[in-house]
């Protein structure tokens, strides 16, 4: 997925991706362009950033709506 930085240079960057650390489950791309914020309030226990989500455990979230997340999210990079 290409991206422009700061200096104007274009990138090229992942649509998703995945984190296992020591702190929580780090997933990034979910939140890039704003198309989950109705499944973030019903994903479960997270924490948000600006481009990525923190999950402690997977048994705190809905796995449903993390599906639906990645799906969505997916469809929308793909795009961008």
């Amino acid at each position: 997925m290409p991206y422009t930085t700061a200096d104007g240079k274009e990138r090229e960057w992942f649509a998703l991706g995945l984190a296992p650390r020591k702190a929580a489950l780090t997933l990034y791309g979910l939140t890039y362009y704003g198309p989950n914020q109705d499944l973030l309030d019903r994903l479960g226990k997270h924490t948000a950033g600006k481009g990525c989500l923190y999950v402690k455990r997977l048994s705190d979230i809905d796995e449903d709506v993390l599906r639906e997340m990645v799906q969505r999210s997916w469809r929308t990079n793909a795009d961008a």
